[in-house]
């Protein structure tokens, strides 16, 4: 099973709370934290685009950096851990997107790939008068294959004439082209964008929510599954999960109690609304399950600063639930985030790591 990182390109990181750890988003942050990763062994590293924050009191997300100028700078400080940028598709022509890919590809060896953002957040686009109406919601998917289309042509032959609904190009052309082909990911959790994964895409993120359940993600990895035999490919899952970990479970839960305690419920009031504008939304997928949350006032109604899957307790427990993550069928992967990411990344280099079954039979076929 690989292991990336979900770098902490926004600021906070992935905790929608005042008292977990607070930091601004910075080169030398994300620099510290993948040279980290690439001295630990992880495979991977990924950037988020996210370009309109939630605010409330946290100012949640209301502070980040762009995701591929970041990349290229990380990329000419490592040597060896894969890199993945995400595009905003809203904001860049394919044929742009794939020249950024080619360069940052060169920068770093052929370690580089593309996370695709169809966007849910319509104040994102709004702002910039991008958005393209509420007609996107539903025709997303159709987007992003036009956009994936552009951008394979270009890096196969150097050349794209495509002619479709939302593109195109007249004798567009893009030469050096990529080291190494292209690896794409997407985030799809609908059945459309599960679709859109298995067609076109290497990598999908799959979401598990829950407190140390591992197995709760098996569903949605069935699916993916589903539609990858359909489509006669093989795109892998990759689990997005939360680490939370201290000398014992008790330490790190305790962490956990202080974290909820501070959720700011105005900036994910903020964030449910802009998920209620896609009302056809499907329930599983990321603005579906954005816009059931329940704020409230009663503590069981507050929602929780996270619905990502969450790991917490001791480092022991932390590794066993990873390698139970493991023998998932059909998971490749976990992209990690903490809720600080320097002392994080350090235990999890230093003591959740050498407990880990599943990285040490890896270590030891390799």
């Amino acid at each position: 099973m690989e292991i990336g990182v979900f770098i902490p390109i926004g600021n906070n990181g992935w905790l929608v709370s005042t008292t977990s750890p607070q930091y601004m988003p910075t080169f030398t942050l994300n620099r510290a934290v993948v040279q980290k990763a690439e001295q630990y062994g992880l495979d991977f590293a990924l950037s988020m685009i996210k370009l309109h924050g939630f605010g409330g009191p946290s100012e949640y997300w209301d502070h980040n950096l762009e995701s591929f100028t970041l990349m290229a700078g990380l990329a000419a400080v490592t040597d060896r851990i894969r890199l993945y940028a995400s595009a905003a598709v809203l904001t860049l022509p394919p044929a742009i997107t794939a020249r950024m890919t080619v360069t940052i590809d060169s920068i770093s060896g052929g370690r580089f790939g593309v996370n695709l953002v169809t966007g849910w957040q319509k104040a994102e686009y709004e702002q910039m008068g991008l958005w393209p109406g509420e007609a996107h919601f539903a025709r997303r998917y159709d987007y992003l294959t036009e956009y994936v289309t552009v951008m394979r042509e270009l890096w196969k032959t150097g050349r794209s004439d495509f002619k479709g609904r939302f593109f195109t190009m007249k004798d567009c052309r893009l030469s050096p082209p990529p080291q190494v082909p292209i690896e794409l990911i997407c985030a799809g959790q609908s059945d459309r964008g599960m679709q859109f994964a298995a067609e076109h895409c290497d990598i999908n993120f799959v979401s598990s929510e829950g407190l140390n359940a591992p197995s709760a993600c098996a569903p949605t990895v069935a699916r993916l599954r589903a539609h990858s035999e359909r489509a006669g490919r093989g795109v892998t899952a990759y689990l997005l999960v939360m680490v939370i970990a201290d000398e014992t479970d008790a330490a790190a839960m305790a962490k956990w109690e202080h974290y909820k305690a501070g959720t700011d419920l105005e900036a994910l009031a903020w964030a449910s609304a802009q998920a209620a504008a896609d009302a056809q939304a499907a329930a599983h997928s990321t603005a579906g399950r954005i816009r059931q949350l329940r704020i409230g006032t009663e503590p069981s109604e507050a929602p929780e600063p996270t619905r990502m899957g969450r790991l917490i307790g001791s480092y022991a427990t932390v590794a066993r639930l990873l390698d139970e993550i493991a023998e998932i069928p059909g998971v490749g992967g976990v992209m990690l985030t903490f809720d600080d990411f320097l002392v994080g990344m350090e235990q999890f280099g230093h003591r959740v790591l050498p407990l880990m079954r599943s990285r040490n039979r890896q270590r030891a076929a390799a």
